[in-house]
């Protein structure tokens, strides 16, 4: 909140100014950084990427300054040490440190916070001690699942999360490598919410152990998080071989401990993440594998530095290519007939529309193929929330348009974990707001703030801190191969946050104004501005490296 308010005056005539003064005044405005806009969980990064760089300034401990970004980032997200590992970190891309030697390693600060947290054992807190009578059911223990339960617990609700599979985690856990993500951290991380009094039904089906409108007579509120886990089928033919399989349905059966055959040479079809991910699986149970891919590299959707880890440890990639036929013999699949393709105008995803060039199949051996180009939901059970297509329909809240019920995940849109995340606690906030009679806004953040406003000059130049990563020859099965930061380097790589938008106590504007019109005042109320000797010069404005001052 701002310490004193604009003030315009007339120009007048002032001593110590020496002449006409400015009816301009100096006043803090905050801004949105581009972190803070690309956060897929809408976490204040901001907030906590400082609240590290600035620990010793403010007499904090390391670990006082670690748990306080725990604490700031599990208010809106509860999986800090997983997301630290899976997601892409979209709040990077537009870092406007990005210009000068690198974005804010944002995601590696995240994992860091995330795995201190569950070395310490610490735990998730309720908003107040307040409860209430009404129970919600949540169905699907995937992470928008989970978001929304964890959201709700902590308002003081009973819940009880419903799963189809014999552990939590949906996607998280199913859908994502061990090498990727930990399974002790998965645990970690949605133990603590359970802990906060979340009970958990595993292997129930809606539709099969129990029914929608059972749920619906045992409680007041229900979400519907089943995600996205049926994969889609190639639909060419030959593919209905034993040995074809989706990306899903492999990496479920590779996740969940079973042995899956597939012999020494292995054809994935796809570009996005659940490609890559079935295609190192699959080099890692000893396969030679081949990524089938209709576009070129610039057009895949799959994280780059999954890809570039792909390509590391042997995995080819056969771009724009596609596959026309499976070839089968004794009822099994022993290759592909692929054409070649050229690349088009866009399509409606925006990326150019891949046509087969006549006259250029050709055909890859394989004894097993993999199929990875989309996944669905399966909303058996669900057909009173009328499904468009196969997909539930909320709204910005999660609402479905049936009373008391909401969705959110990727049965609602396939997106990346943060999302899910979000979707979840919004859903968490409306059916709060729907079971005690409240309003729901959501808040307006503040104006993005341009990179030109930010003086990347004034901020001393500091090599962006990498992850070290576990050798090629090095990597198991389930050998983690992204390592995290230490804690000096984590702390240096805090400090190399901008603080866009957001004053960071640096002291510029009291060292340029001439007329000592900045107040100390204790660390983190910024300064007092005394306006009555303010001649509106526009040092202060001008100085400020963040961009937090404007004369108004």
């Amino acid at each position: 909140m701002p310490l004193f308010k604009a003030v315009k005056k007339p120009i007048i005539k002032q001593a110590s100014a020496g002449g006409d003064v400015s009816p301009l005044r100096p006043r803090y405005v905050e801004k949105t950084p581009a972190c803070i806009a690309g956060c897929l969980a809408g976490v204040d990064v901001r907030d906590w990427v400082n609240t590290l760089a600035q620990a010793e300034a403010y007499g904090r401990s390391n670990e006082q300054a670690f748990e306080m970004a725990w604490r700031k980032i599990t208010d809106r997200n509860p999986f800090p040490a997983i997301c630290g590992r899976v997601c892409p970190h979209p709040c990077e891309d537009n870092c406007n440190r990005i210009a000068k030697d690198g974005a804010v390693a944002v995601n590696a600060l995240e994992r860091f916070v995330g795995d201190f947290a569950i070395q310490k054992r610490l735990k998730l807190t309720r908003l107040s001690d307040e409860t209430f009578p009404e129970r919600v059911a949540v169905v699907g223990a995937g992470p928008a699942g989970l978001s929304c339960a964890y959201q709700l617990a902590r308002r003081g609700y009973g819940v009880t999360v419903l799963e189809a599979f014999s552990q939590p985690g949906g996607m998280l856990r199913y859908g994502i490598p061990r090498y990727r993500l930990p399974g002790e951290v998965l645990d970690a991380e949605i133990g603590n919410i359970l802990e906060l009094g979340v009970e958990l039904k595993c292997n129930c089906t809606v539709g099969k152990d129990v029914t929608l409108q059972q749920l619906r007579d045992e409680h007041r509120a229900l979400f519907v998080g089943i995600g996205a886990q049926e994969g889609v089928k190639l639909r060419v033919p030959g593919e209905k071989a034993t040995n074809v399989f989706t990306g899903t349905a492999f990496l479920n059966r590779v996740n969940s401990g079973e042995k899956v055959e597939i012999g020494n040479r292995v054809i994935v079809v796809g570009g996005g993440d659940t490609a890559i991910d079935a295609a190192r699986v699959s080099k890692r149970l000893g396969a030679a594998v081949t990524i089938v891919y209709r576009r070129t590299r610039a057009e895949m959707p799959a994280i780059k530095p999954e890809i570039e880890g792909a390509l590391e440890e042997g995995v080819k990639i056969e771009f724009l290519a596609a596959p026309v036929e499976i070839l089968q013999e004794n009822g099994l699949a022993v290759g592909m007939r692929c054409i070649r393709m050229e690349l088009g105008a866009p399509d409606s995803s925006g990326r150019p529309r891949p046509v087969p060039k006549p006259g250029t199949e050709f055909a890859i051996e394989a004894s097993a193929i993999i199929a990875a180009i989309s996944q669905e939901p399966n909303v058996n059970g669900f057909g009173d929330l009328n499904p468009t297509k196969g997909w539930l329909q909320g709204d910005g809240w999660g609402a479905t348009g049936t009373a008391g019920v909401f969705a959110g995940g990727d049965d609602v849109e396939l997106g990346l974990v943060g999302i899910a995340i979000a979707q979840g606690r919004f859903a968490a906030e409306a059916i709060d707001a729907y079971l005690r009679g409240k309003k729901l806004e959501k808040p307006n953040l503040p104006p993005l703030i341009a990179a030109e406003k930010i003086n990347r000059g004034w901020y001393p130049a500091a090599v962006r801190h990498e992850r070290p990563q576990v050798p090629v020859e090095e990597r198991g099965p389930e050998t983690e191969v992204q390592l995290g930061l230490s804690e000096a380097d984590a702390l240096a790589e805090a400090k190399r946050c901008l603080s866009c938008g957001m004053c960071m106590d640096c002291e510029t504007c009291w060292m340029y104004c001439t007329n000592n019109c900045f107040v100390r005042m204790p660390k983190g109320q910024h300064y007092k501005i005394r306006l009555e000797i303010c001649n509106g010069c526009k040092k202060c404005a001008e100085a400020c490296p963040c961009g937090y001052i404007e004369l108004i």
